[in-house]
């Protein structure tokens, strides 16, 4: 088969392309990227990571910052010496309070249910109350769930909106109250 045309013509060098520019972006493309934002803002690309970490106040490697107990007591006099050097040579304290800071901050509740499943959920309990196998026979029970994955999505449901779900039941007893 004959080969396509234009193909067997030799790479022709590109003079216009900036070449230290170049070794720049990919040198960029291929370091790692630190997550941490406070970590990367002050990482020195000229140091090691060792040093760069030392710098931060954190440690390199965990087994050595926390030992094992069995070795501490060993260990206690010959790095009593280190350690101190090691606070003195923290120039970057303040990244290690930031990530402090970030830490202590409570985490966001990011989860939720979706809208099929509250309304599925509160379907069953307004026509079936607590009886899971009537809901297991229900015929908007499409995924045809068991009693106990009813159960188990009902009690996600309670977990995620306690307050929502008081409400909806006190409203259901005031239906059954009205309807007496």
């Amino acid at each position: 088969m004959p080969k396509a045309k234009g193909k067997n013509r030799r790479q022709k060098f590109a003079y216009g392309l900036n070449r230290k520019r170049l070794y720049r972006s990919a040198r960029r493309k291929a370091a790692p990227r630190i997550e941490c934002s406070h970590i990367r803002h002050a990482w020195d690309a000229t140091k090691s990571v060792a040093q760069n970490l030392a710098e931060m106040g954190l440690a390199g490697d965990p087994n050595k910052a926390v030992p094992i107990a069995k070795r501490r007591l060993q260990r206690m006099e010959t790095e009593s010496d280190g350690q101190e050097q090691e606070q003195m040579l923290v120039r970057k304290p303040y990244v290690l309070s930031e990530m402090e800071f970030e830490a202590s901050l409570p985490e966001k509740k990011s989860n939720t249910l979706s809208k099929d499943l509250i309304d599925y959920v509160r379907y069953m309990i307004q026509n079936h109350g607590e009886n899971y196998k009537e809901m297991a026979r229900d015929e908007k029970n499409y995924y045809q769930d068991t009693p106990k994955q009813i159960k188990r999505k009902i009690s996600v449901y309670k977990n995620f909106y306690p307050e929502e779900y008081k409400d909806f039941v006190a409203s259901l007893k005031q239906e059954k109250m009205d309807v007496q």
